[in-house]
């Protein structure tokens, strides 16, 4: 008898989770049913013989229902062989699903079904800030981290992993590039030549614009002269590596304190910062908006990239104007309330 349940144990192993499961609750429905065709006056409903049959197999025992006749006690004995050993087997597999599934999301193996989150392409310290600054000025943000490493570098229960090379449209795919707000590419600092940096930076663009060409792409560029090939390649932006540090140290130089300021627009987590306002219907040139953003106590400092708008405040705001304002992220809410 010991082989042979020892036997059935193997065999139960070795079924997939859907057969199991399947087994499960075909002998929880059998069970049932026979112990109500057996008993009926004890239990009075079949959902009293199924709860009857559960706590049997869980060992809880509670005593309100118990069989009676021979019959009724020799299927008692037939559940505690099996049934015991059954949700015992069955709870392991869940044990080990969970586990696997937290294995997998480590390594990551596991696609991503979200939309409007954030891809961050090659890890380093700068990605990390970046991801710690987002998540300080959107709280709810979702983002994938698609990186070659192994392991997930960042965990955190917004923060999902996709492990591969980030210029394969199948690992982009998986990421969920196609459903994705914005995509940023940081240099991949595992490369010692800069135009190897770039040339990489340059086919993961690529590869981006050819799945997902709706996508905001962000790129970290290692060499100036690289910057009109990206340009062709459609991407959005992009940002020089080290060329804001060297810039705020000459300004540091020249100016004292002017660093601070640059400082709290870099960051959100300190003073003011740069936000975009929606256009009123009431503002009809620069000089509307201005006025108003100043008694609310903002500064309006440019439309997209042209900060010269104080000089032409008499003209008037076009129709695809996006403005520009600074001020604290308290005002910002005040502002935007009724927008």
């Amino acid at each position: 008898m010991p082989l042979f349940l020892h036997s059935l144990s193997l065999k139960l192993l070795r079924l997939k989770n859907s057969a199991i499961f399947f087994f499960f609750i075909s002998f929880l429905l059998i069970t049932s049913t026979l112990a109500y065709m057996l008993e009926p006056d004890t239990f009075g409903n079949w959902f009293n013989a199924l709860y009857w049959v559960m706590t049997t197999m869980a060992t809880v025992g509670y005593g309100d229902f118990f069989a009676h006749t021979f019959a009724g006690k020799l299927l008692t004995i037939l559940i505690y062989i099996f049934g015991i050993g059954l949700l015992s087997l069955i709870i392991g597999k869940i044990i080990d699903s969970v586990g696997q599934f937290h294995r997998q999301r480590r390594a990551g193996k596991l696609k991503y079904y979200g939309k409007q989150h954030f891809v961050f392409i090659n890890w380093s310290k700068k990605a990390r800030y970046a991801i710690e600054e987002l998540l300080t000025i959107s709280p709810a943000a979702q983002i994938v981290i698609i990186d070659e490493a192994d392991q997930h570098p960042y965990e955190h229960d917004q923060v999902h992993f996709v492990s591969g090379d980030p210029s394969s449209g199948d690992i982009l795919e998986k990421a969920g590039i196609a459903s994705a707000q914005a995509a940023v590419i940081f240099a991949d600092n595992r490369i010692d030549e800069p135009s190897l940096v770039d040339g990489k930076s340059l086919l993961i663009v690529s590869s981006i614009e050819s799945i997902a060409p709706q996508v905001h792409t962000t790129v970290e560029i290692m060499l100036e002269k690289h910057i009109q090939n990206f340009k062709h390649a459609n991407v959005n932006e992009f940002v020089l590596s080290h060329d804001a540090v060297a810039r705020l140290a000459v300004r540091s130089a020249l100016n004292d304190g002017s660093v601070e300021i640059f400082s709290q627009l870099l960051s959100r987590q300190h003073g003011a910062d740069v936000f975009p306002v929606p256009v009123s219907p009431q503002w009809r040139t620069y000089e509307d908006a201005f006025l108003s953003l100043l008694k609310q106590g903002a500064t309006l400092i440019s439309d997209r990239g042209d900060m010269s708008i104080n000089t032409k405040l008499q003209e008037p705001i076009p129709a695809d104007a996006k403005l520009y304002m600074v001020c604290d992220i308290a005002t910002y809410k005040q502002i935007t309330k009724g927008a």
